[in-house]
């Protein structure tokens, strides 16, 4: 987002005294009530405030596009038996990966824009209330002709994921066309947060909108599918701040092996030849790797935490890591933040915390590295 000098001066006096009318403005700067009111469209425009009353857009505020789908999941009683009924229970819950690292992020105190494609359905309206009542900002949440999406995950009696299905033709049919809309709120963005769950070409043109006004990418590549769809569009050209794929994921975005640290290394080194600053590889118990282009690379071993059930883990890790960047943590120690907070999020039940705070995870943070 590209705004004049006047523009600023503006935003400085409305953040001190958010109820200044045209007339104060215009007062304090040595100008017209009309220029004023001129400067204060060409904000609006932008994305800077918004809607009447000149609200302010928050500072550090994170937009994150991708899916967003009704979770069902079902955990056995005991270790699985295949081919037959097993005994156990159910949960439905608000999920998709991009949902998911909104609400989390909403929870952490970051201001939070999320763009997902739902249903005209009542799973939509059930996704959509709850999200909202999460600290979600849905404005702009395109309402799609497809059912909401879903996803339904079968965990064993230990809370491993033995298998999941998604249907997720709502996000697939998310187009660039869907998204014109959301330019200036792109363009205004802290951090845009992208999930491997969009279509290519819808995927490259968000990330153009915010190359275009600077603003860092993240993306989590979601899977091992996606991820090889992805791979191809990650080029010099569109710059991404961070990748956060698993070890299957990050092979598929790179097609070159990574069955030791030093492939892993290599690997992680052809994502910076392609523009990436931060490639943060999650290695499930064995912790994660985080290497910065230029910098070297750390090995962060996992947090002590009982395992209930693994589903989120990987969004309240982004999330958590998005959230301290911004505050201004330095990435190695973003990432051990990341890790505290997914090690609460698999200690849960649910797919996101509803008690998730920076001090929770502060805490957490000393108590698995403290000693």
């Amino acid at each position: 987002m590209m705004l004049t000098q006047r523009e600023r001066e503006i935003l400085t006096l409305l953040r001190r005294d958010p109820l200044a009318g045209p007339q104060a403005l215009a007062d304090a700067l040595g100008t017209t009530r009309t220029a004023v009111n001129v400067h204060l469209s060409n904000l609006g425009k932008k994305g800077a405030i918004l809607g009447r009353g000149y609200i302010v857009r928050p500072e550090n505020a994170v937009v994150v596009v991708g899916g967003a789908n009704m979770d069902h999941k079902v955990r056995s009683l005991a270790p699985v038996t295949r081919h037959t009924s097993n005994p156990g229970r159910s949960h439905t819950s608000p999920g998709g990966v991009g949902r998911n690292i909104a609400e989390n992020l909403a929870r952490l105190g970051t201001p939070t824009h999320l763009i997902a494609a739902i249903g005209r359905d009542p799973a939509g309206e059930s996704l959509l209330r709850d999200t909202q009542a999460a600290g979600v900002q849905t404005d702009h949440v395109h309402l799609s002709t497809h059912p909401t999406g879903t996803y339904t995950a079968v965990l064993d009696a230990d809370g491993d994921l033995l298998v999941a299905v998604s249907d997720m033709t709502a996000t697939d049919e998310l187009s660039p066309a869907d998204l014109h809309h959301i330019r200036e709120l792109v363009a205004g963005a802290a951090m845009l947060v992208l999930d491997g769950n969009l279509a290519t070409a819808t995927l490259n043109y968000v990330v153009e909108l915010a190359k275009a006004a600077d603003v860092p990418v993240v993306i989590d590549p979601v899977s091992v599918p996606k991820a090889a769809l992805l791979g191809p569009g990650i080029v010099p050209e569109r710059p991404y701040f961070a990748v956060t794929p698993n070890k299957d994921e990050l092979q598929a975005l790179v097609d070159l092996p990574v069955g030791t640290d030093k492939e892993i290394l290599s690997a992680a080194a052809a994502l910076h030849d392609r523009g990436v600053s931060h490639v943060w590889v999650r290695l499930g118990p064995g912790g994660s790797l985080l290497s910065s282009a230029g910098q070297g690379h750390t090995f962060l071993p996992a947090p002590r935490t009982e395992v209930v059930d693994v589903t989120g883990a990987g969004d309240s890790m982004l999330a958590a890591f998005v959230h301290a960047v911004l505050g201004g943590a330095e990435p190695i120690e973003a990432a051990r933040f990341g890790h505290a907070a997914a090690a609460l999020t698999v200690a849960a039940t649910t797919t996101v915390r509803p008690d998730l705070t920076p001090r929770l995870v502060e805490d957490a943070l000393n108590h698995s590295y403290g000693d």
